[in-house]
């Protein structure tokens, strides 16, 4: 096993295991709901935003391993960004899980390219990708009252 997939697997299970920011932020000036009915992913994204910045980031939900690590570093990673920094952050990891990036984007990202190996794994990239296709609708559509019942 290389030591990427190492890292990988170790992050994924550190980060399922304990996630950060697993909670409704409250208050939060931006909200979206994300749901995977093939596999039963659900989470909900929490964001406050003051002036263009991401002052707090959270998400809340069940799902598997995969999902919820990626909201964990998505969160851990947003926080202080503007979000012309977020947008970009959002595109470059579906990017990574996607398909081949250029050392660049693999640079921007971080620890979060670790989800790099998840492209291998055609039916997982949903799993990873759906925090952060939650983050750019919460983003889009400022809707900040969201119920999570």
């Amino acid at each position: 096993m290389s030591r990427l997939n190492r890292l990988y697997e170790e992050m994924i299970l550190e980060h399922n295991k304990k996630p950060r920011n697993f909670l409704k932020l409250e208050p939060h000036s931006h909200a979206s709901h994300g749901k995977n009915p093939l596999c039963g992913d659900d989470y909900f994204v929490f964001i406050n935003i003051q002036n263009d910045i991401i002052q707090d980031v959270s998400f809340l939900g069940q799902g598997c391993a995969i999902s919820k690590s990626s909201g964990s570093l998505m969160t851990e990673t947003l926080k202080g960004k503007t979000l012309e920094e977020a947008l970009e952050l959002k595109n470059a990891f579906l990017e990574l899980v996607s398909k081949d990036v250029d050392a660049d984007k693999k640079a921007l990202l971080g620890k979060l390219k670790v989800f790099e190996g998840v492209k291998q794994f055609p039916v997982r990239v949903k799993c990873a990708a759906l925090v952060w296709r939650a983050l750019e609708d919460a983003l889009e559509n400022k809707s900040g009252e969201i119920s999570t019942e």
